[in-house]
């Protein structure tokens, strides 16, 4: 059964990517569930230069290599924590970065989290994992159980996606594989 659970996942990062735009993560955090809207994703796989699968499996990014709907989470500059959405078939290392999402529910469990109010909460990848409590325990998790979940929604039109160039690398910078819901607020760059 949970194979099916994400088979709409199953197909190439970039499609992924734009696919996910406007579904939901839910995460359970001491009995309390948060809510949020993804509204912007950035594309890659191991055929792509810029992606952490390049030069093959490791230690560090196996679960890119898991089936679609397995959740990647990295450490970065030594302080930041991102969660990617894996997709693609198993065994080739696929999977969408979170850039930015929107508060829905437990808005007010975010912003103690982070210390803050506003968009600045979870408009960026490294500000989800911290309004998520989401870190390296959580690379390798089945997105289709708890504590972290993702709920599939309908796609949204073409005319509410903007696309464009990655943000934050060094390679591959020329490649239109980032997405993002056109005008939403909690967009970290427009």
């Amino acid at each position: 059964m949970r194979k099916d659970d994400f088979a709409w996942l199953n197909v190439p990062a970039e499609v992924a990517a734009r696919r996910l735009l406007g579904c939901e993560l839910v995460r359970e955090i001491g009995g309390r569930e948060i809510r949020v809207r993804i509204v912007e994703t950035e594309a890659y796989d191991q055929g792509d230069e810029a992606s952490h699968t390049f030069n093959g499996r490791t230690g560090r990014n196996d679960a890119m290599f898991k089936s679609a709907g397995h959740m990647y989470v990295y450490f970065t500059y030594g302080m930041h924590h991102c969660c990617n959405v894996v997709c693609g078939p198993e065994g080739y290392g696929s999977g969408v970065l979170i850039r930015a999402v929107e508060p829905l529910e437990g808005i007010e469990a975010i912003e103690a989290r982070r210390g803050m109010t506003g968009v600045n909460v979870t408009n960026g990848p490294g500000k989800i994992c911290a309004a998520l409590d989401i870190d390296r325990r959580y690379s390798g998790h089945d997105l289709a159980e708890p504590p972290v979940q993702l709920i599939k929604k309908p796609a949204l039109p073409d005319s509410a996606v903007t696309t464009g160039k990655r943000i934050g690398i060094s390679k591959a910078v020329h490649e239109l594989r980032r997405f993002y819901v056109t005008n939403n607020p909690y967009v970290s760059k427009k």
